[in-house]
């Protein structure tokens, strides 16, 4: 135990925190890849499952609601039966629904055991959040952040890389079983390295709470992912649920603000720092995983590339994360995240502007150019306002606020999915929406080409191929200039972003929530 006197509180991470930073970082990769990676492999299950695209989708909404049901009980479980505890249980219940994803024998089967698998990830990432926070102390949390960050931005990145590869050089089963030898090692490393203790027995839970939240996140976010599939929020299927979800979490929100004992404290809103920093993680993830979704799909719709060529292709936004990432978590500690922040913005603003542009055969060095720049700026973004979120928080507080931010991006990261793809979809030409539908099979193809008559009664057969090919760059053409037109949304979305981290802090948060700077509490770093 080292004590950091007033004043004189150390930014370096040191050896016990990157231990513990080492378990939460290869939890964080498993939740976070597996969404990516099973987006890959939508078309296997297709074709394994002899199910629909609407059926396969499943495998992936089931995931995401499981996480939405579970992730508001993350600051109630961590107190109840401590952060160690509750993070091997999740690490357990991730692998065993990993490996019953991997015996599925239907599409059905799939699903069920991909929200068990839901279930034990959900609260990996605010449990890890909690237990680096605590390690750290608030005057590095922007540097452990930074190291938390990285699983966060590079899993939409090597989820493809990963999932193409896989399927490519076995089966669609490694997708799951890639997660059997790092849990083992996480299980391993996490009941040796994490620090215990930290339960409160007699915590009770919120069970009204839990009844309104839960049933009322997974509600909202089941409305908001179908609208992808029904291609309009004017549908029953989509703005029921969304109405019925609204109003139980309107209803917790009313009954939390009352209850003596919530299962999330919504009074951490009265914190300044917390409520602008909520704001900004809002429309930043909404805009940043909005965008995300179209990339793969301009280079594999209209490029033509592979799973694996596309996820290569989006690898320099990586880099460009990797590059700043370190560098602003260290900052943030030192002169607080509102200018790196607003920095990383413009960058990223910068980044996707440039694929307003977008045509059939626009240069690659461009497009991955423009990636880095984007790379750079969330580096700059995600993890300082994270950091400014937990930064002023303090004993119980983390937990509440961690599970805050986790339900929060959870949601508007559906929602900016949804919006961007609903947006894209309703923009294309009906000709070109019938072929995506029709896939890769031929056979439907043919049947789009006469409903659209350009096939006719007196078409020969030789002419088809023809007609076929100059249908396919119609359609190529369209998909690209809609994906450009779908980029102007994303970047006025990270554009409204910039007002609410105009007001994020610009100096080094002072600890305490109010004391200035050379009255600092002294922090007792376990």
């Amino acid at each position: 135990m080292t004590t950091s006197p007033p004043g004189v509180a150390s930014d370096k991470l040191d050896r016990q925190v990157f231990i513990v930073a080492g378990v939460v970082v290869l939890g964080a990769i498993m939740s976070i890849l597996d969404v990516t990676v099973v987006a890959v492999a939508q078309n296997t299950f297709i074709e394994t499952f002899n199910t629909s695209t609407a059926g396969a989708a499943w495998s992936m909404t089931g995931y995401t609601l499981a996480l939405a049901a579970v992730i508001p009980t993350a600051s109630w479980a961590a107190s109840r039966f401590g952060t160690k505890r509750v993070y091997m249980a999740s690490l357990v219940l991730f692998l065993i629904g990993s490996v019953l994803c991997a015996l599925a024998w239907n599409i059905g089967s799939l699903v069920a055991f991909r929200v068990i698998q839901g279930f034990g990830g959900g609260l990996l990432m605010p449990i890890g959040m909690m237990i680096m926070t605590r390690a750290a102390g608030p005057e590095r949390v922007g540097s452990v952040m930074a190291v938390l960050g990285i699983p966060m931005l590079l899993g939409p990145i090597m989820g493809p890389i990963l999932g193409g590869w896989l399927i490519e050089i076995a089966s669609w089963h490694w997708v799951f079983l890639i997660n059997v030898p790092i849990g083992i090692i996480s299980l391993v490393y996490a009941f040796f390295a994490l620090p215990g203790g930290d339960e409160e027995p007699g915590k009770k839970i919120d069970v009204l709470g839990l009844l309104m939240l839960s049933p009322g996140l997974a509600l909202f976010l089941f409305g908001v992912s179908s609208s992808a599939e029904e291609q309009t929020f004017n549908a029953p299927r989509v703005y029921i649920p969304m109405i019925i979800g609204a109003i139980l979490i309107a209803s917790f929100i009313t009954h939390a603000l009352r209850s003596s004992n919530p299962l999330i404290d919504l009074r951490l809103f009265r914190n300044p720092t917390l409520r602008t920093a909520v704001i900004t993680m809002s429309l930043f993830a909404i805009a940043f995983f909005g965008a995300s979704l179209l990339y793969p799909q301009y280079f594999i719709g209209v490029r033509g590339e592979t799973t694996l060529t596309a996820g290569l292709l989006l690898a320099p936004q990586g880099i460009g994360a990797m590059l700043t990432m370190p560098i602003a978590g260290k900052m943030t500690d030192k002169i607080g995240p509102g200018k790196f922040v607003l920095g990383g913005l413009v960058l990223i603003a910068i980044g996707v502007s440039a694929f307003i542009t977008l045509g059939t055969d626009t240069s690659y060095w461009f497009l991955c150019g423009a990636l880095f720049v984007q790379g750079l700026g969330m580096g700059m973004t995600m993890m300082p306002i994270m950091s400014a979120s937990l930064a002023t928080l303090r004993g119980h507080e983390i937990a509440d606020g961690s599970t805050l931010m986790n339900a929060i991006q959870q949601t508007a990261s559906s929602i900016g999915t949804a919006v961007i793809t609903v947006i894209f979809t309703t923009s294309l030409s009906p000709l070109t929406r019938a072929f995506m539908q029709a896939g890769q099979d031929q056979d439907k193809g043919l049947e789009v080409m006469k409903d659209q008559g350009l096939i006719t009664a007196t078409t020969t057969p030789d002419q088809i191929p023809a007609i076929a090919a100059q249908a396919k760059g119609t359609v190529a053409a369209d998909m690209a200039s809609t994906f450009g037109n779908t980029f102007i949304v994303a970047t006025v979305l990270v554009v409204l972003t910039l007002v609410p981290a105009f007001f994020l802090p610009r100096k080094k948060m002072v600890l305490g929530g109010g004391a200035d700077e050379e009255t600092q509490t002294p922090v007792v770093m376990h």
